[in-house]
């Protein structure tokens, strides 16, 4: 793969996640709930930290996209702590934190230790694509769940679509790597399945799917 190709992919990815981010912080604050569902919020954060401070790198453009990420991603945690404790059930509240807190730690380890196993780039691409298949799943139960929009909508549906199809191009044609085009696939599949029942979801709301007005 060209340099070129390599730097506009890794642009599309991180302008695309990054507009994703911002979507979620907003309509985390507008909705007053949390807009990144707590296992993916805990994964993502976790690579994000690890590939931005833990693990050296050279200053490059992955490198000033995961710090970005990360610091958007720090807000997003907020918004889950701020206003997450209202999706537990009653009896359960005294859990929020633990079960909040297990769910971060478990992130770290999962990732960190992928990291140490396959090291460099591999750890990297093996950690950041299953976890990205993860969240991809949990957006579609996140929706089902909740049985509303809340904390969503069709731009965070579409660039996180985006986001995860251009490094899926960029790894495939970089390394030939068969399980990371099965994965990147997959991942495209459940973003379309969460764009197509997110669309619905406005329509039986009747609400236009990007202003949000009555229709």
């Amino acid at each position: 793969m060209s340099p070129t190709l390599s730097i506009v992919l890794t642009l599309i990815s991180g302008i695309s996640w990054s507009v994703v981010y911002l979507a979620i912080i907003y309509r985390g604050f507008k909705d007053h709930t949390y807009g990144m569902p707590l296992f993916a919020l805990a994964f993502n954060f976790a690579w994000e930290f690890i590939f931005s401070f833990l693990v050296k790198q050279d200053f490059s453009a992955q490198w000033v996209v995961n710090v970005i990420w990360f610091l958007l991603d720090a807000v997003i945690v907020y918004t889950y702590f701020r206003y997450g404790r209202k999706d537990f059930p009653a009896s359960a509240e005294k859990s929020f934190i633990p079960w909040s807190v297990a769910a971060f730690l478990t992130g770290f380890l999962a990732v960190y230790f992928i990291h140490l196993e396959f090291e460099g780039y591999w750890g990297a691409a093996y950690s950041a694509f299953p976890q990205n298949l993860l969240m991809s799943i949990l957006f579609v139960t996140m929706l089902v769940r909740r049985g509303s929009v809340d904390g969503q909508s069709m731009g965070i549906a579409v660039f996180k679509c985006l986001g995860t199809l251009a490094p899926t191009i960029q790894f495939t044609i970089g390394t030939g790597s068969r399980l990371i085009l099965a994965l990147g696939i997959t991942i495209f599949i459940y973003d379309a399945i969460y764009i197509v029942m997110l669309a619905r979801k406005f329509a039986e709301l009747r609400l236009n799917p990007f202003t949000r007005r009555p229709i």
